[in-house]
């Protein structure tokens, strides 16, 4: 038992009407991953980066699992000021003591609890009965009380779970000293709809309700991860667990960046906000590809080298008149920018303000005849570089300097 850490109380519920905290697992359910795991530096550099992103929670990691976890979940929780460190723990004393001993240097503590409660990993993964998995859950959360500031409790394919049991082992939970439930859809399964009936039935129906905070912790196995949190907020969860990238088991997490600009860009809709600096998301998910080698695809949300890309004549054409035609977010908003990429979609508008912008006077009779030429590379390569753009300019001025010279003898 840390003493620390005694008599110690959840944060202020009611504080948080009106925000949404970001409980960030990109190094514990996202390095576990494959492909995408980290080592002790690695996972600190993260950690720091998240820390300054304005990430409410981080979860650093499973200590039970290896040494090298306890480590770096431990160098974490000296290291960081801000931000609650959460440890993940089974329902087992082991786990749950090894969790503990990694967090006493932290600020602020979190143990995250999790036991599985749907009747199909009742049955064929725990082999207990629907009581047995009660009094697991209770006994594990009175311990870890004792060993950190507060307790989060995940009820494991709780979207999968018999919502009257899902309900009553929560209502142990509370009873027992967890502060924040998890219903994660552990396997990707659910809709929006459902989760969003599931939220709304949790919180009519667990006792205590009013003391804790619901979070959601969403899988993209049918692509829905995103949309099912931001459905789970809208029915209430005060917390929502995701990763940078969405990287995670299998198809991923729910991806923080895309929660936070879906919360950001529709505030009026949802009236919600985070405390996240979203100017720094873009450097935070390379900085997430550096450490991983893992490269973001090139149309991923938010972060994506083609998420403010336009290479279309017609978008083109919009955003040199307006912003607002195809853009709905700033690209300086998440640290990032605009780019007018020249292809063989691209029309005469784009070409012309890349002319202008490498300092060359553009009449028409030019640009027709630039425009040609242009567009026969465009159609070699899948884009035009303002090197190829210089060359172009520079070839049209040689074969013009020489007609000129021509015609003057």
């Amino acid at each position: 038992m840390n003493p620390a850490h005694q008599g110690s109380t959840p944060g202020n519920v009611e504080s948080d009407v009106g925000r949404v905290r970001i409980f960030d697992t990109t190094l514990r359910d996202g390095e576990q991953a494959p492909g995408f795991s980290m080592d002790r530096r690695a996972k600190l550099r993260m950690a720091q980066a998240l820390e300054a992103l304005g990430v409410d929670i981080i979860e650093a990691g499973f200590p039970q699992a290896s040494p090298d976890d306890f480590a770096a979940v431990a160098e974490i929780a000296r290291t960081l000021r801000t931000p609650t460190v959460a440890a993940l723990a089974r329902c087992q004393p082991g786990d749950i003591d090894s969790a503990g001993r990694a967090l006493e240097g932290a600020r602020h503590s979190r143990i995250h609890l999790f036991l599985s409660t749907s009747p199909l990993h009742r049955e064929h993964k725990l082999g207990k009965s629907k009581q047995e998995v009660i009094d697991i859950a209770a006994t594990a959360i009175e311990r870890a009380k004792a060993l950190a500031h507060e307790v989060e409790f995940s009820a494991e394919d709780a979207l999968r779970t018999e919502p009257d049991y899902l309900a009553e082992i929560f209502s142990v939970a509370v009873e027992a000293g967890a502060c924040v439930l998890n219903a994660p859809d552990t396997v990707g399964y659910t809709t929006p709809a459902e989760i969003t009936e599931m939220f709304r039935y949790l919180q009519q129906n667990v006792r205590g309700a009013e003391k804790v905070i619901f979070s959601a912790h969403c899988h993209d196995d049918l692509g829905m991860a995103v949309a099912n949190s931001l459905a789970a907020i809208s029915a209430g969860a005060r917390q929502v667990e995701c990763t940078i990238n969405g990287i995670g088991e299998r198809a991923g997490n729910a991806a923080l960046e895309e929660i936070v600009m879906a919360l950001h860009t529709r505030r009026p809709l949802f009236k919600l906000d985070t405390g996240i600096v979203t100017q720094h998301l873009y450097p935070t998910s390379r900085l997430l590809t550096e450490v991983t080698g893992q490269a973001v695809p090139r149309n991923k949300a938010i972060v994506g080298d083609n998420a403010f890309a336009h290479e279309s004549g017609i978008h083109q054409h919009g955003m040199l008149k307006h912003r607002g035609t195809y853009e709905i977010m700033s690209p300086q908003d998440v640290g990032a920018k605009t780019s007018l990429v020249l292809g063989k979609h691209s029309g005469r508008h784009a070409l012309r303000q890349r002319l202008v912008e490498l300092d060359y006077e553009v009449d028409e009779t030019t640009l027709d005849a630039v425009f040609e030429r242009f567009k026969v590379v465009a159609d070699r390569q899948r884009s035009v570089t303002n090197d190829d753009l210089v060359a172009l300019m520079g070839a049209y001025e040689a074969e013009n300097e020489t007609a000129a010279v021509a015609v003057q003898s």
